[in-house]
């Protein structure tokens, strides 16, 4: 692993990360390096799932595996967002 990947996977994961978080409705009490996270763990999630699945890997954007790695940041993001809240109490 290259640091040029690390931080690719950190830019991607911000990227997923913050659309995420953008589409799921209402306010998240998460701060940003947490949306980060939440967003490489699905973008890693979402890519191991769209290889399991034959996804093919093409030259260009992999639509699939973008999506289902953006629904798995909506998910996460809604996760770390209840938990967040839950803690308050």
């Amino acid at each position: 692993m290259t640091i040029a990947s690390i931080l690719g996977a950190i830019i991607i994961g911000a990227i997923i990360g913050a659309v995420g978080r953008l589409l799921l409705p209402g306010r998240q009490p998460i701060g940003w390096v947490l949306t980060i996270v939440v967003g490489i763990v699905a973008a890693l999630i979402g890519t191991a799932i769209a290889q399991a699945m034959g996804v093919a890997t093409t030259d260009g954007i992999d639509w699939i595996e973008l999506v289902m790695q953006v629904v798995l940041a909506v998910v996460g993001v809604g996760i770390v967002a209840g938990l967040k809240r839950g803690s308050r109490v």
